[in-house]
């Protein structure tokens, strides 16, 4: 097992059970450093509506089978068995009542004593296939393996010690890669006037709807010093592309026109910006009204403006420079191809033995706990494919 991130702890442990003796490397000297940030410290371990839907893949369809064969419910047992409080912070995402740290406890307690070992703050220096065997060339030394498990995930949070070893190892052995991309990552905007004007809203979150190519997402829109982020915009980020349109509603299921229209006549004599603040944050209603003087008052304002506000408060339009990239990605898009991997097992076709997981597979999920699933359900798809090669 090559990583002891959610994906690689989850497969070492299952297969553990099962009775193979399984060396687990990884160049951190601690395991599921990646857990341990997630959700605040608190780790959004799963979704309970986690469908194929909510993956981004070239191959939509690799999904199903993996996330059928081991549900959010199934995970859920698991933290129930070891007796971990957890709660919804949001209806289906689940979150651990205490500390991040108990999902990785327990994924280290699924590890059999004898049958799992860590190599810890190991560096694999090279992965040969000879015969029907793996060579592993490590700075712990050398060893072999009938079945070796890629589970380094991507190239997001370099800090955390991400690297392209799945990818490097993947393409040594035949496989093709998906372009990689930063994903559920904030946006930056480009200089200008109107960028500057919207760097001064830093720290204003508003309900937003965000549609980016044939996608829409409803949530929490958060101006930054740099841009854009807040939950909304990360979701679309990982359907963005340079260049690409941002849709912008800033008043989902709401009506701008009507209240600005019924704004003008129950205050004639206050400003506009005055009167948009009781439907918005007051510095947001600055900005949007910043081209009209202060002392006009409502009863001036004439409807074409009234419609041109209300347009930009339901469809604003924005072209970002681009994104924080890896460094503050939450996950990594594209990855090793599926078309090489079975959808049963995470198995290579080209290298009998060699397995894929998580996130260094083209396979990215929604926020919300559905990157997790696939790490947990990808990972006991491929240790029952790694038990059955090591038998067979």
């Amino acid at each position: 097992m090559i990583g002891a991130g959610a994906a690689g702890l989850m497969a070492a442990g299952r297969m553990g059970q099962a009775g193979l003796r399984v060396v687990v490397f990884d160049h951190n000297d601690e395991p599921g450093r990646k857990i341990l940030i997630s959700g605040g410290g608190r780790c959004n371990f799963t979704h309970l509506d986690a469908a194929p839907r909510h993956y981004l893949s070239a191959n939509p369809h690799f999904v199903k089978s993996a996330l059928a064969r081991y549900t959010p419910a199934d995970f859920v047992r698991m933290v129930d068995r070891h007796h971990i409080a957890w709660h919804h912070k949001s209806p289906g995402q689940l979150f651990c009542d205490g500390s991040a740290r108990q999902i990785v406890n327990m994924l280290m307690a699924e590890c059999p004593a004898g049958q799992v070992t860590f190599q810890f703050g190991t560096r694999l220096t090279a992965v040969d296939h000879c015969e029907d065997r793996f060579c592993l060339a490590t700075t712990a030394g050398a060893f072999e393996a009938r079945s070796v498990v890629l589970a380094t995930g991507g190239l997001s949070i370099p800090k955390l010690g991400a690297s392209s070893f799945s990818y490097d190892v993947a393409k040594r052995f035949g496989h093709s890669l998906v372009p990689t991309r930063a994903g559920l990552v904030p946006f930056v905007l480009s200089g200008g006037p109107e960028a500057d004007a919207l760097r001064d809203l830093a720290g204003v979150s508003v309900p937003s709807r965000i549609k980016v190519a044939k996608e829409t997402f409803s949530d929490a829109l958060l101006f930054t010093h740099r841009g854009l982020s807040g939950p909304a915009l990360l979701q679309a980020s990982s359907y963005w592309t340079h260049g690409g349109i941002l849709g912008i509603d800033l008043l989902p299921g709401g009506d701008a026109l009507s209240f600005l229209t019924d704004g003008r006549r129950r205050r004639p004599r206050a400003a506009l910006a005055t009167v948009l603040s009781e439907l918005l944050p007051q510095r947001l209603a600055r900005f949007l009204t910043h081209e009209v003087e202060e002392t006009e008052t409502m009863a001036n304002q004439p409807d074409r403006r009234l419609r041109g506000l209300a347009e930009r408060i339901h469809r604003w339009q924005i072209v970002p420079a681009g994104t924080e990239g890896y460094a503050k990605a939450e996950v990594t898009c594209g990855g090793i191809d599926t078309r090489d991997l079975s959808s049963q097992n995470m198995g290579s076709r080209r290298v009998p033995g060699l397995f894929v997981i998580g996130e260094a597979v083209d396979v990215t999920g929604w926020l919300g706990g559905y990157n997790f699933q696939w790490a947990w359900s990808s990972a006991v798809a491929a240790a029952g494919g790694a038990v059955e090669h090591c038998r067979g």
